[in-house]
């Protein structure tokens, strides 16, 4: 059997078995969040200002703000470690659920400082694909969110043959399969970094989003301290229009 045919089945099967959402509740959707815990997106000044767009972005969804789509599953976690492969901790959505923006970042923080000497996008990947299959999250709409520069680390002792390129080397494989929608949306890239992602990570049915690091300072702007995050209109407009944005499907390779 194709992995084509084992997804249709899957599908078939989801359909039968989940008899999706309760009247009245949200369609299940699982969101999860990676964010680059190594030292060169710190040096970068990026690591800072991502903890706290992702503290607003997770509570802004929980609650369901202005229609932002509320995840019936949440996971965060990070992306590198001292060595190519590292298996790293997801923080589920029991440890986000009741807190405030503030809380949430000074819990990042703790939980993924950047200190970590290496950026392995692969080992992520590949630990997302696991935990969707371990939790039963297949066929949910997966929207993965990704805050790093986007800069791949080559695996100490690679060598790169003279046509080949560190982020063909990024592997959105182990994502292909496990729902009908796919999302990766890479945040704070340079506008270079976000084209080399679109042009060379090979992907079939992964829809991929970039958002350059000037546009993702403009969250400042929409953002009014003096108002209570359920009067945000402007912040959660934004959020919609350059983070959220519904990427279409498309056949590259």
């Amino acid at each position: 059997m194709t992995r084509r045919a084992a997804l249709l089945g899957f599908l078939v099967l989801g359909a039968c078995t989940a008899g999706g959402a309760q009247p009245g509740q949200p369609a299940p959707s699982t969101l999860i969040i990676g964010i680059d815990a190594s030292g060169s997106f710190r040096d970068a000044k990026l690591y800072d200002d991502a903890v706290q767009f992702a503290a607003i972005y997770i509570v802004s969804h929980l609650q369901g703000l202005d229609s932002l789509r509320p995840p019936s599953a949440l996971f965060v976690g990070s992306i590198g470690g001292e060595r190519p492969g590292e298996p790293k901790p997801f923080h589920p959505i029991n440890d986000f659920v009741g807190r405030g923006p503030e809380q949430i970042a000074a819990d990042l923080r703790t939980w993924f400082p950047p200190n970590d000497a290496y950026t392995d996008f692969n080992a992520f990947f590949q630990r997302v694909a696991e935990l969707v299959k371990e939790r039963g999250l297949i066929l949910a709409p997966l929207n993965v969110v990704v805050l790093s520069d986007g800069v791949p680390d080559v695996p100490p002792g690679a060598r790169l043959v003279s046509h080949d390129n560190p982020y063909a080397r990024i592997d959105l494989g182990p994502l292909e399969f496990l729902s009908r929608s796919v999302t990766v949306r890479l945040l704070y890239a340079n506008p270079t970094v976000g084209e080399d992602w679109k042009r060379l990570v090979r992907r079939q049915r992964v829809r991929l989003w970039t958002q350059e690091q000037q546009v993702m300072a403009g969250w400042h702007m929409q953002y009014k301290t003096a108002l209570p995050l359920a009067e945000q209109h402007d912040l959660w407009t934004w959020m919609k229009d350059n983070v959220d944005f519904r990427v279409r499907a498309a056949n590259l390779f």
